[in-house]
């Protein structure tokens, strides 16, 4: 058994490094691992940044550096390491590739991952007009055109949110009718701006130094054709990093852990932050006020023992 810890993190993305910050600022003994070799999570992928209070269109890349430098000015310690287990506890035990760390508590902050469509374009182009969150990037495309592929309600919402700003939108589905809640679906129907194209499936996002269109197929007929648009929203499933603790505390049905605004779990002395959480908003502001809480909280019941 190696070094004990007041506090582990698992993960430094923006919720991650925001525990780290707060917890060495709160005097814990901590330890943050992650698994790849440059901190920041999904927001590196993330070509430009433009609704994080207090920093207007900074990069996604230079937004990660900067959290990660915060930290380790701090003196947060990181170890490059994947987890793989956890044993519960009167300390808990977490099981890397590189030994075996002891702590009184846990924060489990490992993220999620957007799931990808798979075809000719799609990560070429990624933070160049692909993107997976409208809610991040949808104010780029103002008064342009764009396509969400999806049926779910992610999909439907994202397409109801970019008619705010672009002058077209549609919304691509492969089958004939929507996945998504009815109210959804009427509401963007009811929208001049909109359009959907049912039972069609992307084939491929083509552009030079940006999208200008996506391939297109209906299903029905075979037949193909290229759309032009200016963006493209994958709106096709989000799937929380949480094959870790899946077994161990409470999620729903997606994955997702089910934790309160503090990030505690239903077992005691292990927290959850970030993207994994179940809640409304997944956002860069939401990781790092997740991480920030659920140190303060981890801190109390470090206090308790």
């Amino acid at each position: 058994m190696q070094e004990k810890y007041d506090l582990i993190i698992i993960g430094s993305g923006p919720a991650g490094l925001s525990a780290a910050v707060y917890g060495v600022r709160a005097g814990l003994k901590l330890l943050v691992i992650e698994k790849n070799p440059m901190s920041g999570g999904q927001v590196l992928n993330t070509y430009e940044v433009d609704n994080y209070l207090g920093l207007p269109g900074i990069n996604g890349y230079d937004m990660g550096m900067k959290f990660r430098e915060h930290a380790d000015k701090l003196g947060a310690p990181f170890l490059e390491a994947e987890v793989t287990g956890i044993t519960d506890g009167e300390c808990k035990i977490v099981h890397t590739t590189q030994g075996d760390y002891e702590t009184k508590a846990l924060i489990v902050a490992t993220g999620a991952h957007h799931a990808q469509l798979g075809v000719p374009g799609e990560e070429e182009l990624s933070g160049m007009g692909v993107s997976y969150c409208a809610t991040c990037d949808g104010a780029f495309f103002r008064g342009k055109t764009v396509a969400v592929v999806g049926g779910g309600d992610v999909a439907l919402e994202d397409a109801i949110y970019l008619t705010r700003f672009c002058e077209k939108v549609y919304l691509i589905h492969r089958r004939d009718e929507l996945r998504g809640a009815h109210v959804l679906q009427e509401q963007l129907k009811a929208l001049p701006g909109a359009e959907i194209l049912y039972s069609h499936v992307a084939l491929e996002i083509r552009g030079e130094n940006g999208v200008e269109g996506i391939l297109l197929e209906d299903v029905k007929s075979g037949s193909q054709r290229l759309l032009p648009v200016d963006g493209v929203f994958i709106a096709v499933g989000i799937h929380p990093e949480t094959e870790l603790v899946r077994e161990l505390v409470n999620c729903d049905e997606a994955g997702y852990v089910l934790a309160g605004e503090d990030g505690a779990t239903n077992v005691p002395g292990i927290y959850a932050a970030g993207d994994i959480r179940k809640k409304p908003l997944r956002q860069v502001v939401t990781a790092v006020a997740d991480g920030a809480n659920a140190v303060t909280a981890a801190g109390a019941w470090i206090r308790t023992k």
